[in-house]
């Protein structure tokens, strides 16, 4: 046990708290069981360190951080550490990485029983279904699902400008006073093009040289490690996965036909449409529905994105499109917290039923959108808004 306490000692001292991403206020920490989903590199393991350190002194041996990838566990087991800590007076345990442990579930299960009164803090791949465990830790685990940074928090992260986040609803109603507030502070159209391209992981903010092949890495890991342990994907279909990845990144926003998709990586429809939801599911791909409320399992998007802007940088061969880049800002930045839907005729995207967003350069008109109530421009390329026409990065404030 003295070696994981040595372990935390050394990882914290070197967890930095200069910036704490504002994520920390939206998780339940009184849960008795909470678990952190999201893609690898968004920096779940630095916030529950980060959490470690707001709330327990360095050394204190009342909280215990450690992961499940170390070779400790080779030998020793979840139920057996979580045993020797409770014993010894342990308040909160963290295990990070729990995807890599066979049959996580249900000693993560038989320790919330056993010591009720120890809080147990879950993180790991996005692809982490807790519904679907080996124990039904459905009713029992308050599950978060961890984004990438927003334009607000890179701001904040890499230009030390801290703006306050703003609902929607408020953007909408009064987008000149959140402008105006950013434009006092910043050129926010060099920095929204700087986002596009290097800011959505926080670690291109040590690693700048580093920052595309490290997007690689993470991708070739989901795909490679991920997708067959936690979906059971053959590792014989891995060739045609990074396949299908190369013929999205550069042809996104991919008007969908699966079966000449299917074609051009050698597999059958009904695969493609399997992986794309994999894809989805670790946050690789964005699938758009023209009616999100009724989608069937097997049932084909009408558009399909990459998840965020670096990705698309990152993995696309032949030189992004600026209105693919854009529409992946808008979608990204909008999921978290939004209903979004593909517009088909009705302008590009409806948002929790009730609105209508068409994303577009600067000369962006109305044509499509000028009857549909409740319609709104996202223009790039300008910094303050025209009556329904605001400022595209105007949707990096809201989270």
């Amino acid at each position: 046990m003295e070696s994981l306490f040595e372990k935390q000692d050394l990882l914290l001292r070197s967890t930095s708290m200069k910036i704490v991403r504002s994520y920390m206020e939206e998780v339940n920490w009184n849960a008795q069981l909470l678990c952190i989903r999201g893609p690898r590199g968004v920096g779940k393991s630095t916030l529950l360190r980060q959490y470690i350190k707001l709330n327990f002194p360095l050394g204190s041996r009342e909280a215990l951080y450690c992961s499940l990838d170390w070779v400790y566990f080779s030998q020793h087991s979840m139920l057996e550490v979580s045993t020797n800590f409770y014993k010894m007076g342990g308040k909160l345990l963290v295990f990070d990485e729990v995807h890599k442990y066979d049959n996580w579930s249900k000693e993560i299960k038989e320790i919330s029983e056993l010591y009720p009164s120890m809080q147990i803090f879950l993180s790991g791949s996005s692809l982490l279904n807790l519904l679907n465990g080996d124990a039904d830790l459905s009713r029992r685990c308050r599950s978060y699902d961890m984004p990438g940074l927003s334009f607000r928090e890179f701001l904040i992260f890499y230009h030390q400008i801290s703006i306050p986040k703003i609902s929607l609803e408020d953007m909408l109603r009064n987008p000149v006073e959140l402008a105006n507030d950013v434009n006092e502070k910043c050129r926010p159209l060099q920095q929204f093009h700087d986002y596009l391209n290097v800011g959505y992981y926080p670690y291109y903010l040590n690693n700048r040289i580093d920052y595309y092949p490290l997007i690689e890495q993470m991708v070739n890991y989901v795909v490679d490690v991920e997708l067959p342990q936690l979906r059971g994907i053959s590792t014989s279909k891995i060739r045609q996965v990074k396949a299908l990845l190369n013929v999205l990144a550069q042809q996104v926003p991919f008007e969908v036909d699966l079966s000449k998709l299917a074609r051009a990586v050698g597999l059958q429809r009904n695969t493609v449409l399997e992986y794309l939801n994999h894809l989805a599911d670790a946050k690789l791909l964005t699938l758009l529905y023209s009616d999100a409320t009724s989608i069937k399992k097997m049932q084909k998007p009408d558009k399909i994105y990459l998840d965020n802007p670096n990705l698309l940088y990152s993995l696309a061969t032949t030189p992004v499109k600026i209105g693919t880049a854009r529409e992946c800002f808008a979608i990204n930045q909008l999921s978290y917290n939004h209903k979004v839907e593909y517009g088909k005729t009705q302008g590009d995207f409806r948002i929790d039923g009730k609105w209508t967003f068409e994303v577009g350069g600067e000369d962006k008109t109305y044509d499509q959108i000028a009857d549909l109530p409740n319609s709104y421009i996202f223009a790039d390329n300008i910094e303050m808004p025209y009556g329904h026409k605001l400022p595209l990065w105007l949707l990096g404030f809201l989270y």
